[in-house]
C-alpha cells in the first residue's frame, strides 16, 4: 500500500479523498493556493504545502509546482480527484517519470478515452453507438467549427476534448452563434482544463443524460460495471440532480452494449475508476465520452450498493486484487449539488460563510468542505456542498431528500437550495418526465 497520497484538489473532493486515505492508513499532503491556506483540506491532511496564488494555472493546475510538492514532502502517488489536473495525459506521464504513481489510468489511456474527440472513435469501434459524427475532429478555429457544424447540422454542441463538469462546452444553433462565442469557449477551456482542444457532436434535443460507473483493473484482466445513473437534471451542461437507478429508462441491446464496454476498457488496459457517458432518446443510447477519473457523482453509487468507491480506486492502484461481481443495489438514492450560485441566473456567489447548519439523520450523507467564516473563493468551482438521499424506494428517497432540503442552513451566500426545492415537487420530476433540457425550459416558473 501508498505510504503518502498528495492530493492534487481542493474543496468537498479533496476532503474525501484523505478520509478514505485516513481509513485506509495512508498520510496525505494537501496541495493549497495562497487563498485556500484555511481550507478543509489543508487542516485535515498530515501535510500541508501552499503552491501557488489563486488563479488555477498558478496552483492547482501548476505541474511544477505540484512536482515540488512532492519531492519536498516524499509522496509515492498522487490522487488527482475531479476537474484540474484529473484526465491530464502529460501530467501522469510526468509522475510516472518520477517514480510516483498517478492514481487513475495511465497516460497512454488518459490520451485515447479521456480526449473525447478520440474516445468517440474508439468507443464505435467497439461497436458503442455514437452520435453520427465517426469523423469528428479537433477544430483549431472558428472557420473549422462552422465546416464541421454545418456538416453535421445544426443544432450542435462543441465541447472541450479533456473538459468536464459542464465547463468548456455550449450549444450552438446557427453559425452566428459559432461566430460569436467559439473563440471565447476555447479560451474557458484552457482555463479550466489546461488545454483548448474541441470538438464537436449532433444535439439531441430531447434526451435523458446516462452513466454507467466502471472500475477496472487490467492486471487481474477485470472490469465491473457498477450501476446506472440517471444525470438529466442540468443547468447551463452541468448535472445538478443525480440518482440511482434510472427507473424510466428502458435500453435496448443494453447487456451487449455492457460487454463491448468491458471490452473496451480491458483491450485498452484501463486502470481504475471511471464513468461512460451516454444520451437516451427512444430507447436508445449514445456514447458521448468518457471521464477518465472520479466522477462529482460518486457518492450516488456508493450509497446505492453500500461501497467505497475511493478506497477501491486506491486499492487498484496499489496493486491489490478486488472483486465487486457480486454487488447488489441496496438502495434508491438521490443526489442533489449545492452550487454557491445565484438560483435564477447561476451566476457565483462568493463569499463568507457565517453559519452552517448540514442535516442528518437516517438516510443522509452530506459531502462538504464548508464550514462557518470559510470564505468561498471566486475563482473555483461553485460547488459547495453534496447532499445524497437514500432509501427503500424512489419516492422514499425523494421524501428523504425534501426533508434534508428543509433542514440545511447556509448563511452568507447565495445557493440553489430553494432550487432543489422546487425541482422536487414539480410533478414531471415526480414521474419522470424531464430531460436534459428540462431545468431551463421550466427555469421561469422558478419563484
Amino acid at each position: 500500500m501508498f505510504k503518502k497520497i498528495l492530493v492534487a484538489n481542493r474543496g468537498e473532493i479533496a476532503v474525501r479523498i484523505i478520509r478514505a486515505c485516513k481509513e485506509l492508513d495512508i498520510k496525505t499532503v494537501a496541495i493549497h493556493s495562497n487563498v485556500d491556506t484555511d481550507a478543509m483540506h489543508v487542516k485535515l491532511a498530515d501535510e500541508s504545502i501552499c503552491i501557488g496564488n489563486a488563479l488555477p494555472k498558478e496552483s492547482y493546475l501548476n505541474i511544477p509546482s505540484i512536482i515540488s510538492a512532492i519531492n519536498i514532502t516524499g509522496a509515492d502517488a498522487v490522487h488527482p480527484g475531479y476537474g484540474f489536473l484529473s484526465e491530464n495525459d502529460k501530467f501522469a506521464k510526468i509522475l510516472s517519470s518520477h517514480k510516483v504513481k498517478f492514481i487513475g489510468p495511465s497516460s497512454k489511456a488518459i490520451l485515447e478515452l479521456g480526449n473525447k474527440s478520440n474516445a468517440l472513435k474508439l468507443a464505435s469501434n467497439y461497436k458503442l453507438p455514437i452520435l453520427g459524427n465517426k469523423k469528428s475532429k479537433n477544430l483549431s478555429n472558428t472557420n473549422e467549427a462552422l465546416k464541421i457544424a454545418n456538416e453535421i447540422g445544426m443544432p450542435v454542441v462543441i465541447k472541450a476534448a479533456y473538459g468536464g463538469g459542464g465547463k468548456g462546452m455550449r450549444v450552438f444553433n446557427n453559425n452566428r452563434e459559432i461566430d460569436s462565442y467559439f473563440t471565447q469557449l476555447k479560451a474557458e477551456a484552457k482555463n479550466y482544463f489546461g488545454n483548448d482542444t474541441m470538438y464537436a457532436e449532433k444535439f439531441l434535443t430531447n434526451a435523458k443524460h446516462i452513466e454507467f460507473q466502471i472500475i477496472s483493473d487490467p492486471r487481474n484482466n477485470y472490469a465491473e460495471i457498477i450501476g446506472q445513473r440517471d444525470c438529466s437534471i442540468q443547468r447551463k451542461n452541468q448535472k445538478i440532480i443525480e440518482e440511482i437507478p434510472s427507473d424510466y429508462v428502458k435500453i435496448n441491446n443494453l447487456e451487449m452494449i455492457k460487454k463491448n464496454i468491458k471490452n473496451l476498457l480491458l483491450k485498452n488496459k484501463y486502470e481504475g475508476l471511471g464513468t461512460l457517458e451516454f444520451l437516451y432518446q427512444d430507447n436508445e443510447i449514445f456514447f458521448i465520452e468518457m471521464n477518465t477519473r472520479l466522477q462529482v457523482e460518486h457518492p450516488v453509487t456508493e450509497e446505492a450498493f453500500d461501497i467505497d468507491l475511493v478506497k477501491y480506486q486506491i486499492m487498484v492502484a496499489a496493486g491489490y486484487k478486488i472483486d465487486l461481481s457480486n454487488l447488489e443495489k441496496k438502495n434508491h438514492t438521490i443526489e442533489c449539488r449545492i452550487n454557491a450560485e445565484n438560483a435564477k441566473d447561476f451566476s457565483p456567489s462568493p463569499g463568507t460563510i457565517k453559519f452552517i447548519n448540514v442535516p442528518g439523520g437516517r438516510g443522509i450523507r452530506v459531502d462538504t468542505a464548508l464550514y462557518t467564516n470559510y470564505k468561498v473563493n471566486p475563482h473555483y468551482d461553485s460547488l459547495v456542498l453534496k447532499i445524497i438521499s437514500k432509501g427503500k424506494d424512489r419516492n422514499e428517497s425523494i421524501s428523504i431528500m425534501k426533508r434534508a432540503l428543509n433542514e440545511i442552513i447556509i448563511d452568507g451566500i447565495n445557493t440553489n437550495i430553494e432550487l432543489h426545492k422546487w425541482i422536487l415537487n414539480q410533478k414531471d420530476f415526480v414521474n419522470g418526465i424531464y430531460n436534459t433540457n428540462w431545468l431551463e425550459k421550466n427555469i421561469a416558473k422558478f419563484n
